[in-house]
């Protein structure tokens, strides 16, 4: 288990696809893809890489999200991992456990992610990025305690980056769980579980 229950449990609604499917630049990026993360091709990108003009803009817009957004990477891989574990989505738990390592998220922190926000050995800054992930995950929205502990961390770009950040993983995970992704396996065969 990987710290999220797995509701992706059963055969991919839609298969991953081949070279043919997806195309060369696809299929080439999806093999990088993989061995930066120390997995086969992810599923995702062969899955979604099937609608070729959705996936290269949503790619570009993910990236300018994770890895290439403002917020510190150790910060996004713990919203990320939040999202994950709220949304029960353990392909995208697994994925973000090995891409946060290379971050600097430690096992303790994964474990906190499993407890929330009100865990022991969060930063002030982390409890309040926290916090607001849960919230927006329960409420779709932040009150104004919420938002202003928020402000206090991040600059006003930060904070729409934030939001953005959280929502598209929010959105990620909706597709993954419907999907019915699971962990990709690591090059070795096994399963990632984070």
């Amino acid at each position: 288990m990987s710290g999220a229950t797995d509701r992706t449990v059963g055969q991919a609604r839609i298969a991953p696809g081949s070279r043919a499917d997806v195309g060369l630049l696809t299929w080439v990026f999806s093999r990088i893809s993989g061995r930066v993360a120390g997995t086969v091709p992810p599923a995702l990108f062969l899955t979604l890489g099937r609608n070729r003009r959705v996936f290269r803009g949503w790619l570009r817009f993910a990236g300018r999200l994770m890895p290439g957004g403002t917020l510190p990477r150790h910060d996004t891989e713990l919203i990320i991992l939040r999202v994950a574990h709220l949304r029960h989505c353990a392909y995208e738990f697994s994925h973000h456990v090995r891409l946060g390592r290379r971050a600097g998220v430690s096992t303790a922190d994964v474990e906190r992610i499993r407890s929330g926000p009100d865990a022991a050995g969060w930063t002030p800054r982390q409890r309040v990025l926290l916090t607001a992930v849960d919230m927006l995950h329960a409420e779709q929205d932040l009150d104004d305690a919420t938002w202003k502990a928020l402000r206090t961390h991040l600059t006003e770009p930060q904070a729409i980056e934030f939001l953005l950040l959280t929502g598209h993983y929010q959105m990620l995970a909706t597709a993954i769980t419907t999907l019915r992704l699971e962990p990709d396996p690591d090059r070795g065969g096994r399963r990632g579980r984070g």
